[in-house]
């Protein structure tokens, strides 16, 4: 269970990205984007980053960041960032840290087995860190656009 709702203030977190530490107080005066995706280099997570890398300056001219997350290593995420020219950072999540504190680690079919994993999700904070929108469970077809359109219209 995590300790987020849409109209709270997310708990203060730090985590290490590819472009240095990110904490909570460093994304504040702007809306931030946290999308947590399985892993780097697969077909939908490498679709979803190419997305909003895409539309990175459409989000940009909005106010608002975008951090991608995964429980993928720094080397991994660098290797990844560089390989699909992502502009945004990208945490490292080993741990699970930021998955435990936004509750996406979920049971998942794979190829008939029960694993756990990232829920592919994406998180809206206002420039105050108050959870403004969430999808959990989502589909890459599309969403980049739905996001993108949700922070306009905070703008």
């Amino acid at each position: 269970m995590s300790d987020i709702a849409v109209g709270l203030a997310v708990p203060p977190f730090t985590a290490a990205s590819t472009q240095g530490e990110i904490s909570l107080d460093s994304l504040r005066g702007h809306c931030a984007v946290l999308y947590f995706y399985p892993k780097d280099s697969t077909p939908g997570c490498t679709t979803e980053a190419q997305g909003f890398r895409d539309r990175y300056q459409d989000f940009i001219d909005a106010g608002c960041q975008i951090v991608g997350i995964s429980r993928d290593s720094l080397k991994s995420h660098a290797s990844f960032a560089e390989k699909q020219n992502l502009p945004f950072p990208l945490i490292a999540d080993p741990d699970e840290t930021m998955c435990q504190l936004f509750g996406v680690m979920k049971m998942k079919n794979m190829y008939g087995k029960q694993v756990r994993g990232v829920e592919r999700s994406t998180f809206l904070l206002d420039g105050q860190g108050v959870l403004i929108r969430e999808w959990r469970g989502l589909r890459v077809a599309g969403h980049v656009d739905e996001v993108l359109q949700a922070v306009q219209e905070q703008a």
